[in-house]
Parts: structure tokens; sequence; C-alpha cells
């Protein structure tokens, strides 16, 4: 039987992204740094558009770190107790505009920047992380390990047995016992040597060896940076309460003005026809990421209201979707839009993304009121008999947060806050 060639007509739908919606995109996900980037980039291509920088002073580095989640509501700091060195947060953003200046990966390096813990730990899966960018969790991975080598080692780590690694690979000391016995942790803490030995199998002087390694690494790494430092840029938006209520605007001293130029005469060649209808979309481009950005921001403060009010432990639970659905907009606009974005308001500087916080039981409070309430219930009690889990149980159900022990040992690990015995102090009698 031969085979024969033969010409078929046949018709395909294929959805394909053109450079026009794809401009879009990169417009919509810019912060106002990368926005201020790509418009230097289109103004030196093209002569219709013209960049102006605002000399505006609406903005000043007055506050504190971004949406800290420590002790306390998160009250305004002084300028003269401000402290001088960096906070986590703006040591971490620094090594990323090195790492990742303008190349995809600086996105995804931003979104696990923001999901870092006050330990300095990764509070986000990367899957859910590739899943908010849209990009293969393989592309996540590959950022996250570059993250990982920003000194201190351990930063970035998914957990304690991670943090280790990282610094045990950074002395050079890390064999074939030691990583495992950081895979074997709760072994060592319960201090089972002879065990540890066996499953080694080497002897118990080669575990203590290790073990007085592994008592010299930061358990911790984030917890050295001093969370009262300024931000590392200048936000995108600016909170102020009227009379009226809170109002939020764009903080144009952090993106240049766009003005685009109308020709003298109708463009008569192909270029000059191309370079006016470039600058126009560009226009409407800028104009339409503002006017999202702006929406989508009032739509989160007025939802969270109480937490400008009264600090962080105020949050109320709350989802992209809900915000999503309330403007009529897709749930992926508004993860590009708060990507990266961070809002100045009279309590400190804090990321959009952050004001989203989900519920531990359906109607209880959000997450982060609850990581709050904890903060401020630690920071508050007696030094020489500290709160139990028990206690801290007992405490938040009389503000009406009922939640099981497991629930509070959880928030209070990933605040980095020692179980109570380990944070008794006593008192030194003169």
């Amino acid at each position: 039987m031969k085979s024969r060639q033969r010409i078929s007509i046949a018709q395909t739908q294929r959805l394909q992204l053109n450079l026009g919606l794809t401009a879009s995109i990169r417009v919509l996900n810019a912060d106002a740094e990368g926005l201020t980037r790509y418009l230097e980039e289109q103004a030196a291509e093209n002569p219709h558009i013209q960049l102006e920088r605002v000399q505006a002073t609406d903005w000043l580095p007055r506050w504190s770190g971004v949406l800290p989640r420590g002790a306390g509501g998160g009250q305004p700091q002084d300028d003269t107790t401000a402290a001088a060195g960096p906070s986590l947060m703006a040591h971490v953003m620094a090594r990323i505009d090195r790492l990742f200046p303008r190349n995809p990966g600086r996105r995804i390096a931003i979104a696990l920047a923001e999901g870092l813990e006050p330990s300095g730990w990764l509070g986000l899966d990367p899957a859910r992380v590739a899943q908010e960018c849209q990009v293969a969790t393989a592309e996540v991975e590959a950022v996250l390990a570059t993250l990982q080598k920003i000194e201190p080692a351990g930063l970035f780590a998914r957990n304690l047995a991670d943090c280790l690694r990282l610094q045990a690979i950074e002395a050079g000391c890390l064999d074939e016992v030691l990583s495992t016995m950081l895979d074997h942790l709760d072994l060592v803490a319960q201090g089972a040597f002879p065990r540890l030995a066996r499953i080694c199998e080497v002897d118990e002087a080669a575990i203590a060896a290790r073990l007085r390694l592994i008592r010299g690494f930061n358990p911790k790494p984030g917890a050295q940076f001093d969370p009262g430092a300024a931000p590392v840029r200048e936000p995108d938006l600016i909170a102020t309460k009227t009379e009226a209520g809170w109002e939020v605007a764009l903080n144009r001293s952090a993106l240049p003005s766009v003005q685009i130029r109308k020709p003298d005469k109708r463009p008569s060649t192909p270029v000059a026809r191309a370079a006016w209808a470039q600058a126009q979309a560009v226009g409407r481009m800028v104009e339409s990421r503002n006017a999202t950005l702006l929406r989508v921001a009032r739509e989160i403060l007025a939802r969270q209201e109480a937490a400008l009010d009264e600090g962080p432990g105020a949050l109320a639970p709350l989802t992209m979707s809900d915000v999503a659905e309330a403007l009529g907009i897709h749930e992926s606009t508004v993860s590009r839009v708060v990507s990266g974005t961070c809002v100045d308001t009279p309590r400190g500087t804090w990321w959009l993304r952050r004001m989203f916080s989900g519920s531990v039981a359906e109607g209880g409070p959000s997450a982060a009121a609850i990581r709050a309430a904890i903060s401020r219930l630690v920071a508050g009690e007696d030094a020489s008999a500290p709160l139990s889990d028990g206690a801290l149980v007992e405490a938040l159900a009389a503000e009406g947060m009922d939640l099981a022990r497991r629930t509070v040992a959880k928030y209070r690990e990933m605040l980095g806050i020692p179980p109570g015995h380990r944070r008794r102090r006593r008192t030194r009698v003169a």
C-alpha cells in the first residue's frame, strides 16, 4: 500500500500574546522602580515620550520595615528613634537588586522575599509562588537556590534542618554524618546519641563533634536584623487619614510623570507613524496601570481599615478572589498588581500582598491577627514566669480567639518565639 500526500485546509483557534499585550502585562506587573526603568528605556528610543521627575515631598522614610510581624501593633516611630541598621527585607532586596536587576527571575525573587519570616526562613511553598507568578515550579526552585546563597547563610531555608544545612555547606563542613544528623534533628534534640551513632555507623565521639558544629550555627539568621529600619525604597502608594476616611494616592515622587509629545506635523513615514502609535500606547498603558493599582489598593485598604487604625493585629481575613470579585476583574490581575507593591501608612510601610490573610476557621480571626496577638502577649509577659502555650490559648480565648494548643504553638514557632520554659529569665538579686 502506497502512502499519498494531499493538501487540506483546516481552521484552528490559538491564543497568542502579541507585543502590545506582553508590554501591557509587564507594565501592570511592575512596581514604581520597575516601571521607571521601563519608561526610561522607552523614552530613550521614542522621541514622543518625555519623562519629568516630580519634585514631590509626599513621602519621607519615617517608618519601620515592611509589615513587621514582631511584638506590638506597629506603632509609628519618631525619626530620632529609628534604628540605623538595615532591616531583613532591606538587606534581602538590596541583594536581589544585584542578583536579578532586570531578568524575569526578579519577580519570582520578590515574591519569595515577601514570604520571609522574621527568622529568615521561607514561609511560602515554592509551588504556591509558582502558581501566583504563573511559572513552572522548577523556575522558582532555581531562583530560590540563588537566594539561599545570600549572606548570612541560612536565609530562605524551608525549615530548621534546611537552615542548618545551608550554614554547614557555607562552612565547608557538611559530611555524610552531619547530613544524617540533620535528617534526624528530633533525635539530636532528645540527646539520643547512641541511637544516632548506630544510624550514622560511627562512634559517639563523632556524634559529639558534629553536635558542637551544629551548636555553632544560627537557627534564626534573620533575627539579627533590626526590624525598625526604613524600607529599602520609596513606597508606590501613600495612605492618609482624612475627615472623610482613609485615602490612597500614588507616590508621585517615586514615579516620573509621562508626557506624550504630539508631533508638529502628521507622520508621513511608516517608522514615524509607528513611533507615534507606540508612544500613545505607552501613555494608555501607564494610565491604565495606575488606575488599576489605585482601584485594587483602595479596595484592599477599605476592607482593612481596622488594621490601618490599630495595626496589623487587626487584619481581617481577605483573599485575592474577594478583591477580584468586588472589582469585576480576574484574580491574576490582582496578583500582578500587588506583586512587589507597598503602601506607606502612619503605622509603617506595608506590602499590599501582606494585607491578604486567610482565616484559621470560617468566621474566625485572620492568621495575621493571631500572630500579632501572640507577639503582644509574649512582649507583655512576666520574664520570670513566661506564658506557656496553654496559657496563651487561655489568653487568646479571652480575646475571642478560640484556638487549639497546637495551632498556637505553630504560630509561635512561625514568629521565631521559643517555648515558655526557654524564655524564662531569672531576676538577679543585687
